[in-house]
């Protein structure tokens, strides 16, 4: 479900009507009713252009009506007329957000790239950063497809994190780097367990290597280490199983992963233990 989240400051001001601009437009109003009234003619009433302020606005309006598809070609309208303005910069995030709230992700990913490559020092460029990993992030696909946007929602997440560390779009996005790479490790398991249904140990064992070795920090690591017990006894190789099981116990002792390792050595009449040389040694001290 997508999460509505607040525009920079910047940008929320201009949402709001221009004020300075409505006293012009109550007198091109009092000159359209004078026109009415005293004619003009139809041909100059053609050719007549909207000033930047008029697009602009008519633009809010439409995003403010639901109507983002219309005001993103408004925002693009501002640029296209009035490219060297001032409302033409702020005009291209919001025809990227507009984009974006259609859920036109690739066109608002275009959008910002543009933005941010012509606008580098504006102050709104965080949030034009924070707004790309959101077209990413947003397009999160389930753990049984595909996971490249998964990948470029992580890498452009970490780039607002590195670039603005300080600013309250590094601090969603650290939430969502947590997410994502959950959901990233969740992949590696699903495969990891297709392997190992089809008996297929030693790539199942290699995915759920991955996750101890790239994605720990997650919840699916106990589950990992757990197979990897389970994995490793299929094979006969007991001692990874009871090294895989002691780690689980060690960093985990209540957990009911833990518990299935514990029974499934017993069963063979195995305990878990500490082994050197093992290359799971490195997670025996490891600081959750």
């Amino acid at each position: 479900m997508k999460v509505r989240h607040s525009l920079p400051y910047s940008l929320r001001i201009c949402m709001l009507p221009a004020v300075l601009v409505l006293t012009a437009t109550f007198l091109i109003g009092c000159s359209d009713t004078m026109d009415s009234i005293f004619g003009k003619p139809e041909e100059e009433k053609k050719l007549a252009p909207r000033t930047v302020e008029q697009i602009y606005n008519d633009a809010m309006d439409h995003l403010h009506g639901g109507w983002y598809e219309t005001a993103a070609e408004q925002f693009d309208e501002v640029e296209r007329q009035y490219p060297y303005s001032a409302w033409a910069t702020k005009s291209q995030l919001m025809a990227a957000y507009s984009q974006y709230l259609k859920n036109h992700y690739d066109d608002a990913i275009i959008s910002l790239d543009r933005f941010i490559e012509l606008h580098p020092g504006n102050r709104d460029v965080a949030y034009a950063h924070y707004l790309k990993a959101l077209s990413y992030y947003e397009q999160i696909s389930d753990v049984g497809r595909d996971q490249k946007m998964t990948q470029l929602a992580l890498k452009s997440l970490k780039e607002v994190v590195r670039r603005y560390p300080k600013t309250p779009y590094a601090r969603d996005a650290r939430i969502k780097i947590d997410l994502t790479t959950d959901h990233l490790a969740g992949k590696e398991m699903n495969i990891g367990r297709y392997y190992q249904r089809k008996g297929e140990f030693l790539a199942a064992i290699n995915r759920f290597r991955r996750i101890i070795e790239r994605y720990q920090m997650t919840s699916h690591t106990p589950e990992a280490l757990h197979r990897l017990t389970e994995c490793y006894l299929a094979l006969g190789i007991t001692d990874e199983a009871q090294m895989a099981a002691a780690v689980l116990g060690h960093n985990y002792p209540g957990n009911s992963w833990y518990k299935d390792s514990f029974a499934l050595l017993e069963g063979q009449r195995l305990r878990p233990l500490k082994k050197d040389g093992s290359w799971l040694s490195w997670m025996w001290d490891w600081a959750l």
